[in-house]
């Protein structure tokens, strides 16, 4: 973590280690990206947050201390930024509550970083984009039968949309 030098987006068990080495927490890079779901958030938080509320306020904060992006997933996913701003992502529905979907985010947001977008960019657009994708699979397939690759396959029409 302390010598990285290329955008970094944590998600999955890269979270669940953290949440055993708080300490490492501070040494997580200025601009990473950190895509926890909510029970993810709590054990990296170290705490149980009784309300979604209560649990946007702690990302927030995270956010703002770490000075990383923290897409805290859910039906409106919200972005928490360095600078304190929290976006709701408008895109998005509750069959992307499948196993493999997060990872599906993480690549989205890799490979925009890659083409050389701006972390905070690549942020927002990974995550509206990713919900566009499974909103295009939700209505060819379903909400309740949706799988991951189901969204893979729809991100060439997601980008079409953005771009038309």
């Amino acid at each position: 973590l302390r010598r990285t030098e290329c955008p970094l987006v944590l998600d999955a068990d890269a979270l669940n280690i953290l949440s055993t080495r708080a300490a490492w927490m501070q040494q997580i890079p200025a601009g990473a990206v950190l895509t926890p779901h909510p029970k993810e958030f709590d054990r990296m938080d170290g705490n149980e947050c009784f309300s979604d509320y209560e649990r946007l306020a702690h990302a927030r904060e995270i956010a703002q201390r770490t000075k990383c992006h923290i897409i805290l997933k859910g039906h409106y996913s919200a972005i928490c930024n360095p600078d304190g701003t929290v976006i709701f992502n408008s895109t998005g529905n509750a069959g992307m509550a499948t196993a493999g979907a997060g990872d599906v985010l993480t690549g989205i947001i890799v490979g925009l970083a890659a083409r050389g977008y701006h972390t905070a960019t690549a942020t927002l657009l990974g995550a509206y984009i990713h919900g566009l994708a499974g909103d295009i699979a939700a209505e060819e397939k379903g909400m309740e039968s949706m799988m991951a690759s189901d969204i893979i396959e729809a991100l060439p029409e997601a980008f079409k949309k953005l771009y038309s």
